[in-house]
């Protein structure tokens, strides 16, 4: 690629997102990708990972919606209009998947293999294993076993290479957060995620009286933490809870 033609399509991928175009910021990006020679940059990763779940967040945003719609005309005794609700589900979600695929796609064919450095797999790897477990929302019968599975080696293979990595490294942090929220929500296992959330939590915990709360490289990191241990503290009260409830019967 021609320095003119990556400077343009950078900032055209910068311009799209002040405009909310993130269609054509994530064009832009991919065209960026699929001619480069060499891994992008921190940033360039980080607007990538803007673009695309920008343009997730209204389809995921419409298909709870819908969802609530779905689960509100089930309780009636008849309704005419469950069978549009149902076609209008199965759109969207088809959309979703599309897009979903094409982030796993991007990043195995032209990411990945350019990845040299460790921080670069572990996001790329965590990615592949997001875009799986935002299919897992919705997704029946084979396909569910399929992004199940897929969801879960990702997230293990990038959960061992980020072993490499700093304990407050923002890419560590966020697979962490990303890793547990998994097991509680698509594998419906507490304790596990429990397990993970706490590895996490005491790793940084040791560390996160030295960060400067005030410093803004700081903010994100800050960020991340706070979610493992508000996510650890509401699962642990969930088992209590359960505990108490079960020995009172």
């Amino acid at each position: 690629m021609t320095t003119a033609k990556y400077e343009k399509n950078l900032y055209m991928a910068m311009l799209s997102e002040q405009c909310h175009r993130y269609d054509e910021m994530v064009n832009y990006l991919e065209e960026m990708i699929k001619t480069r020679d060499k891994d992008i940059s921190t940033d360039e990763r980080n607007l990538l990972s803007v673009a695309y779940k920008n343009l997730l967040l209204p389809l995921r945003l419409s298909l709870r919606t819908i969802m609530a719609y779905e689960t509100k005309e089930k309780k009636k005794e008849v309704s005419s209009f469950l069978p549009y609700i149902r076609e209008y589900r199965e759109k969207i979600e088809n959309e979703i998947t599309k897009n979903c695929q094409n982030v796993i796609t991007i990043v195995e064919n032209d990411l990945l293999k350019k990845a040299s450095e460790t921080e670069s797999k572990v996001f790329y790897i965590k990615m592949k294993a997001d875009y799986n477990r935002f299919i897992c929302e919705y997704a029946v019968g084979d396909l569910k076993e399929k992004v199940l599975k897929d969801a879960l080696t990702c997230y293990q293979e990038a959960d061992n290479l980020a072993k490499e990595l700093p304990v407050l490294n923002i890419t560590s942090l966020g697979l962490s957060l990303n890793y547990c929220v998994f097991y509680y929500e698509a594998m419906n296992d507490t304790k596990f995620a429990i397990k993970i959330a706490d590895n996490a939590y005491e790793k940084v915990s040791k560390e996160f009286n030295n960060i400067d709360e005030n410093a803004e490289e700081n903010k994100n990191v800050i960020a991340i933490i706070r979610l493992i241990k508000e996510n650890l503290d509401m699962w642990k009260s969930e088992v209590e809870e359960a505990l108490k409830s079960k020995n009172t019967k």
